[in-house]
């Protein structure tokens, strides 16, 4: 049977550009040849159950792109291998690494990209790190790329689309790369970009008649680029190009990228310089730098409703997204400013840390006096709703508060209740659950995953379910990583499937394959909204 090729548009698939340069037959050819040996391996069929045709290429493609971005010297792969050995003093998961060296190509890096590659670009199966087919084909591309070795060529082009002046002022300069790492680059294909690509056909399907089609993709590709999390390390993309480029400065630059603020502003006028911005529902000011917004002259009248994005850089505001204006609307005033979502996208301008964990470290004591000292309580469905009001009742009691204040707490919790305590019937999902107090974020309900806890204050255990509602604990983002670590400290010990086998082996590497699964929810944030004051 003769296996199809690998053509020119496949490869470019995979790069931040459009148009083939010189190293491009090269690697085309490479690519081939990596398809063919995958093929032709005993296992192919294994790989064939996950992938298709089409991806089947791209794979052959990606391997070979890991193959030129160590020859061109990109930065891309050597920036996980140095985040990772320095989140875990390793440079990779899962795997022996007794011979590994840095700046070359590794069997091992060879066989984790596969297994990466398959997990990510489907997730109806997960697939463990530790198959003999993922080694075996591993080491089969391993051989091909180290007798090219000595002869491939470097991209230098390629090299350019990840370099910046370490002079750089302008943020859309900055946030080009950005953009570039999450969406154009092989790493990152069958996982961010393909993730991107998803959502704007769905938005085309919605709004292919819409005159503002073009606005709505505008916005949703910034609003990824500014909050997606990748699967490798569930960092953001302005982390990544802070590995990537080779200038500490800029580096720092672009940790301090601020979160994205988007929402409803009012305009109160400007200099030559910036345009002075009223966030509505905080009542926060801001200067929004004219360097970055192009519609100052189409401002006319104070108090016109702006709705736009900003975005902090080198202590300067800038615009970022879409900007649209509206007259001022009375309703429109009164509604954000009794938002609290609104009201929490500036929480991270004023408030630090440990405000926010000292609140939570009263509210976990106070969950524990009514919770025989215990941070979870396993219930059944039905009781699930009266704990919870029971709890804050009682947390509010320990703060003194006035009548008044107590009844605006409760109109906030129901209007923006985390778990939708007053529209759920818990019941309908499971006939138990539990209530967690995450000391990172607080009260927390998860249903059906009761048998993953192994206690003596459980009464709803059965061992016969414990794996399986084990590993939706593990997988499910909507699960957070404080409740897996409770569960893992708490009763790694008593459960079978962390004393032999894969899940033994996943322990060692517990932190990044959370990271892996939760994505964007691996990080907690807290579900507390303070009312913000003026700058």
């Amino acid at each position: 049977m003769r296996i199809k090729n690998i053509y020119i548009h496949d490869w470019l698939e995979l790069k931040p550009y459009s148009n083939q340069v010189a190293t491009d037959t090269y690697y085309l050819r490479l690519s081939n040849e990596v398809k063919n040996a995958i093929v032709n391996n005993k296992n192919k069929f294994i790989l064939q159950v996950y992938l298709n045709e089409n991806e089947l290429n791209i794979l052959s493609c990606f391997l070979t792109s890991y193959f030129e971005d160590i020859i061109s010297e990109t930065n891309i792969w050597n920036s996980f291998i140095k985040a990772h050995k320095r989140l875990y003093k390793k440079q990779l998961p899962f795997y022996i690494l007794d011979e590994y060296y840095e700046n070359e190509i590794n069997p091992q890096d060879i066989i984790f990209l596969i297994w990466y590659f398959i997990n990510t670009i489907q997730q109806e199966k997960f697939i463990a790190p530790y198959n003999d087919f993922l080694i075996e084909i591993g080491n089969t591309i391993f051989d091909i790329f180290d007798n090219s070795w000595a002869y491939a060529p470097e991209n230098t082009y390629l090299k350019s689309f990840y370099q910046i002046d370490k002079d750089e002022k302008d943020f859309y300069v900055a946030r080009k790369i950005i953009d570039t790492v999450l969406f154009n680059t092989y790493l990152f294909y069958p996982d961010t970009y393909l993730k991107l690509k998803e959502q704007q056909l769905e938005i085309i399907e919605n709004s292919k008649d819409d005159e503002d089609l073009m606005m709505f993709m505008n916005e949703n590709r910034d609003k990824n680029l500014h909050n997606i999390h990748t699967r490798l390390l569930s960092f953001k993309g302005k982390e990544w190009v802070s590995e990537i480029i080779d200038n500490k400065q800029l580096s720092k630059d672009y940790l301090e990228i601020s979160h994205k603020i988007q929402g409803f502003f009012l305009y109160k006028g400007q200099d030559n310089d910036n345009i002075f911005i009223e966030h509505i529902a905080s009542s926060k000011e801001f200067n929004l730098t004219k360097k970055s917004f192009d519609y100052s002259n189409t401002l006319k009248e104070l108090d016109t409703i702006l709705f736009l994005g900003i975005v902090k850089w080198k202590n300067e505001w800038w615009f970022s997204g879409v900007f649209f204006q509206h007259p001022y609307n009375t309703d429109l005033i009164i509604d954000e400013k009794n938002s609290l979502e609104s009201l929490s996208s500036v929480n991270f301008l004023d408030h630090d840390k440990k405000e926010t964990l000292d609140i939570l470290k009263n509210q976990l004591s106070a969950f524990k006096d009514i919770n025989n000292g215990s941070q979870i309580a396993f219930l059944h469905s039905e009781q699930i709703e009266q704990f919870v009001n029971d709890y804050i009742e009682f947390y509010n009691k320990t703060l003194k508060l006035t009548k008044k204040e107590i009844n605006a707490i409760k109109q906030r919790t129901n209007e923006n209740s985390c778990f939708g305590l007053n529209n759920s019937n818990f019941s309908d999902i499971s006939e138990t659950g539990l209530v967690f107090f995450n000391p990172k974020a607080g009260l927390e309900v998860a249903m059906a995953i009761n048998s993953a806890f192994p206690l003596q204050s459980n009464p709803f255990f059965k061992k016969e379910e414990s794996e399986e509602q084990l590993l939706h604990l593990l997988m499910d983002k909507s699960l957070s990583t404080e409740l897996v670590m409770f569960c893992i400290d708490n009763c790694k010990n008593k459960l079978l499937f962390f004393k032999q086998g894969v899940g033994k082996k996943y322990l060692e590497d517990i932190d990044f394959l959370l990271r892996f699964w939760k994505l964007d929810d691996y990080y907690t944030l807290p579900r507390i909204t303070y009312t913000s004051k003026k700058n």
